[in-house]
């Protein structure tokens, strides 16, 4: 009778823990950004992945040959240098400014604007302005957004990705012990990809993975080798772009 029991209890909580791990169907959340843009509209679709839990992400635009041409969408945190859990001197935590160059470090890095403290970052002095940020979306999203400029007819699409704290057997907490940049992030960042052509439209431009960012933040290259990640790989299940005019 025991032996049953406790395999019943068993049973129960392996069933429970696996339907955790299955996605809700959800409604994406729409938000605009850049409403002023006068070049093309664009869409970006995203559906949450089985890794999702309120990640920083920065979707941008640049040439074919790489060169930066401008931000759709970054997470306010990162585009203020202000975070709600930046600051823990009162023995609590609350808003405050803080630098994470670990966090989004290619678009920060192909942003190309250094602050005060030598870092690819924005600061509360010197913020990305208000028209291309916003809250992080905590589930699926549409952001609807538009070009700065006409006369772009190929380009591409780079959408950045990271959660924070999802160490894996590779990516562990001691890892790299005295990089405390390295401890804010864990699994580097993920990018994701698409190139548009005007001139040869498509419905939908799937975004694929091109590559993770270094894992602390120290520069802004394009790592491809992905075999250690896990669940990074996962924060999104699909990234989708559409141009609408």
């Amino acid at each position: 009778m025991k032996r049953s029991l406790v395999f019943a209890l068993l049973t129960i909580l392996v069933l429970s823990c696996s339907n955790t791990r299955i996605p809700v169907e959800e409604s994406p959340d729409h938000f605009s950004s850049n409403p002023l843009g006068s070049g093309p509209a664009l869409e970006i679709e995203m559906i949450r992945g089985e890794g999702h839990n309120h990640p920083l992400m920065a979707i941008w635009v640049e040439s074919p040959e790489g060169q930066f041409i401008q931000t759709l969408y970054v997470a306010e945190s990162i585009a203020k240098g202000m975070f709600q859990h930046g600051d823990a001197t009162r023995g609590f935590w609350m808003p405050g400014e803080i630098q994470r160059p670990a966090a989004l470090p290619h678009w920060s890095h192909k942003r190309g604007i250094k602050n005060e403290r030598g870092l690819y970052l924005p600061t509360p002095t010197n913020p990305v302005p208000d028209a291309y940020t916003g809250a992080t979306p905590g589930q699926s999203f549409i952001l609807h957004t538009k070009l700065d400029e006409p006369g772009l007819t190929k380009f591409r699409i780079l959408f950045e990705i990271n959660q924070t704290w999802d160490w894996n057997e590779f990516w562990t907490n001691n890892k790299f012990p005295e990089d405390e940049e390295y401890k804010s992030s864990c699994q580097p960042a993920v990018i994701y990809s698409a190139t548009i052509d005007l001139e040869n439209l498509q419905e939908e431009y799937p975004l694929t993975i091109i590559g993770r960012s270094h894992h602390s933040g120290a520069n802004g290259e394009l790592f491809t080798d992905l075999e250690t990640l896990s669940t990074a790989l996962h924060i999104a299940e699909s990234i989708i772009a559409r141009i609408l005019e």
